[in-house]
C-alpha cells in the first residue's frame, strides 16, 4: 500500500505568521489527498490564545482533509510558568492542551501503510536540554529515555510490515545553513531512535527544509517552516511524504512568489530498510 503524508512545521501563528501562503496551503490540502497531516510543532510564536485559536482553526480545516497529528514544539510552551520546578510540568502546556487536547504525544495508525508515533522534546526549561549558551534555554530539545521507551513500545505492538514514522518538533539532524542541532544530547538521542526501531522520523524546528538517513538507515524529512522566518530567505516550504513498500519518498512543496502558490520542486527518494528493535536493557 502506497500512503502519503502532508509534514508541516513551524506555521508561528502571531506576528511573523504568512497568512498568504497558510491560507494557499489550506485550499491545496484536498488537492493533495493525504492519508495524514503531521504538524511537527510550533504552532504559534509566543503561546497567545489568539495564536493557538488560529491554529485550531488551521487544523480543524486540515481534518476535513485527513487524520491530523499536531504535537507542541518550543514555542507553544509556556516556559516561564514555571521554569526552574522540574516536576509538575503541566502548567507550561495547559494553554496548548486547552486548543489541541490533553494527549501530548499522540499515535495515528494508517491501516494496511504506517504507525505514526510522537515524542515530546519541547520541555521548556529542563535539565536535559541546558547547554552552556545561554541562549539555548527554552529553545534547545530533549529526548529523554522514557519518550523513547513508550514510542518503542507503540511500534513493538504495531502489526508487522507497517511504516514505524516517529514525529518529533527538534531537528534530529544538523542544519545545513544554522550549523546547528535541535537537540542538546543529540548523540543520544539518535542512537536512542535507532534502537526504537524507528523507520522514518519527521521533524522541524530548523526552518530549513531537509531529506536525509541518519547513518544510512533512517529516514529524517525536516519540514521547512511557513512563517517569514525562513532560513537564509529561502522560499517557505512543506514536505510530501510517499511511502509504497520499496520506498520513502520526500517532496519539497516551495512557494512560488510570482504565481502565488506552492509548486513541487525536488525529491529525495530512499531505499526502504525494515527496521530492527534492538534488545530492551535490563532494568
Amino acid at each position: 500500500m502506497t500512503i502519503q503524508i502532508v509534514h508541516i512545521g513551524d506555521l508561528h501563528f502571531g506576528r511573523v505568521a504568512d497568512i498568504p501562503v497558510v491560507e494557499a496551503l489550506e485550499s491545496m490540502l484536498p488537492d493533495l489527498r493525504p492519508d495524514a497531516i503531521v504538524i511537527a510543532g510550533d504552532m504559534s510564536q509566543r503561546a497567545r490564545h489568539g495564536e493557538f485559536q488560529r491554529g485550531r482553526a488551521f487544523v480543524n480545516r486540515a481534518r476535513e482533509t485527513a487524520p491530523v497529528l499536531t504535537i507542541p514544539g518550543n514555542h507553544d510552551v509556556q516556559w516561564w510558568r514555571r521554569p526552574f520546578i522540574p516536576f509538575s510540568k503541566d502548567a507550561v502546556y495547559q494553554k496548548y492542551r486547552g486548543y489541541f487536547g490533553a494527549e501530548l504525544t499522540p499515535t495515528l495508525t494508517i491501516p494496511g501503510g504506517a504507525v505514526i508515533a510522537s515524542a515530546l522534546t519541547a520541555h521548556g526549561v529542563a535539565w536535559g536540554s541546558l547547554t552552556p549558551r545561554l541562549r539555548d534555554i527554552a529553545v534547545k530539545g530533549h529526548l529523554p529515555k522514557r519518550e523513547v521507551e513508550r514510542v518503542r513500545s507503540v511500534f513493538g505492538q504495531a502489526e508487522p510490515g507497517l511504516a514505524r514514522v516517529l514525529v518529533m518538533h527538534h531537528n534530529l539532524l544538523r542544519g545545513p545553513l544554522s550549523n546547528r542541532m535541535g537537540l542538546a544530547r543529540w548523540k543520544t538521542a539518535q542512537r536512542r531512535v535507532g534502537e526504537a526501531g524507528t523507520e522514518i522520523v519527521l521533524c522541524s524546528h530548523d526552518h530549513q527544509e531537509g531529506a536525509e538517513q541518519l547513518e544510512g538507515k533512517v529516514v529524517v524529512s525536516t519540514a521547512g517552516t511557513l512563517s517569514k522566518r525562513s532560513r537564509g530567505g529561502r522560499p517557505v516550504s512543506f514536505n510530501v511524504v510517499t511511502i509504497d513498500p520499496t520506498a520513502v519518498q520526500v517532496t519539497f512543496f516551495r512557494w512560488d512568489s510570482n504565481r502565488r502558490r506552492f509548486q513541487p520542486s525536488d525529491t529525495a527518494a530512499f531505499a526502504r530498510k525494515a527496521p530492527r528493535l534492538e534488545p530492551q536493557a535490563a532494568k
